[in-house]
């Protein structure tokens, strides 16, 4: 409404200083009522835009020059009271201006005072209590966790009646025990095992054979994917252990199990040029079936 305002009486100031340039003096009384109407409403927007300031907000009031004193005189057109009419005009929409813009900006840090209010009694909001589950038949009942799958008696009597070494060597004991437990079918049993060995033991003469081993556990198990980590560390942790030839060979079939024939293709490239002994002597029927399944560039 103020802006409105401010546009309305600049237009209007605009209007009068044109008519004051061609009216006849006798007009003059009649502009003077409007200017003086003009600047009272000035004063009202200066007191809605200040409320209860003194006079240091406000600008001294324009003083309209003094009556002749000679009624008589002829009413002819002053330019020096053309000049002053215009001064004053421009004297008001500055002032207009001025107090629009001030009112505006008091008005939007209001604003803005408002939403922060709101968004910090929203965050210190207390959270709205959780509704009680309903009842059954009066009273409140708690849902029993589902039993654990038994094993099956017969596989644990099965499992139990494969020995475990006893030798003296510890290590030796723990991978020949995990070895038991693949070769009877026994596969999650043999990959517990089998961890257990590699971990306890990673400097054991036979590391390699348990590393390679633990991927075929994982692998005749159906999961090529738990088991191509352990062929692919085994080959790299030494090129030259007993089975870092196998578990390439391995690592190819694990990736035809994942349709990576890709990584296959690279694997039995690379198992063919680095074992040529294998690919043509131990290893030869296991590398032509890997190679048959796949075809490489």
């Amino acid at each position: 409404m103020i802006a409105r305002s401010a546009r309305a009486f600049g237009l209007g100031g605009i209007a009068m200083a044109l008519i004051a340039t061609s009216i006849p003096a006798v007009a003059q009384d009649n502009d003077e009522t409007r200017i003086r109407k003009l600047e009272a409403e000035v004063r009202a927007l200066q007191r809605k835009v200040f409320p209860g300031g003194d006079g240091r907000y406000f600008e001294p009031q324009i003083t309209a020059p003094a009556a002749t004193a000679n009624p008589a005189q002829p009413a002819v057109t002053s330019t020096t009271a053309v000049t002053d009419i215009l001064a004053r005009l421009d004297a008001l929409e500055m002032q207009l201006q001025r107090l629009t813009a001030q009112y505006e900006v008091g008005t939007n840090a209001m604003r803005l005072l408002e939403e922060r209010v709101e968004a910090l009694e929203a965050a210190n909001a207390p959270a709205p209590e959780p509704t009680p589950a309903p009842a059954t038949s009066g009273t409140t009942t708690t849902p029993e966790p589902e039993p654990a799958a038994k094993p099956d008696p017969a596989r644990v009597a099965a499992v139990q009646a494969i020995t475990k070494p006893a030798t003296g060597d510890a290590g030796d004991d723990e991978y020949s025990y995990g070895f038991r437990l693949w070769d009877a079918g026994f596969f999650p049993e043999a990959q517990q095992q089998l961890t257990l060995f590699v971990e306890q033991h990673p400097n054991h003469s036979r590391v390699s054979y348990g590393r390679n081993l633990l991927g075929r556990a994982y692998l005749d198990d159906g999961k090529p994917t738990e088991a191509a980590p352990w062929f692919l560390r085994n080959y790299q942790a030494d090129k030259n252990g007993a089975r870092a030839g196998d578990s390439l060979l391995f690592l190819a079939e694990a990736m035809i199990a994942l349709k990576d024939t890709g990584r296959a293709c690279i694997a039995l490239s690379e198992f063919g040029e680095t074992y040529p002994a294998l690919a043509t002597g131990r290893l030869s029927g296991q590398y032509a079936t890997a190679r048959s399944k796949v075809t490489c560039n």
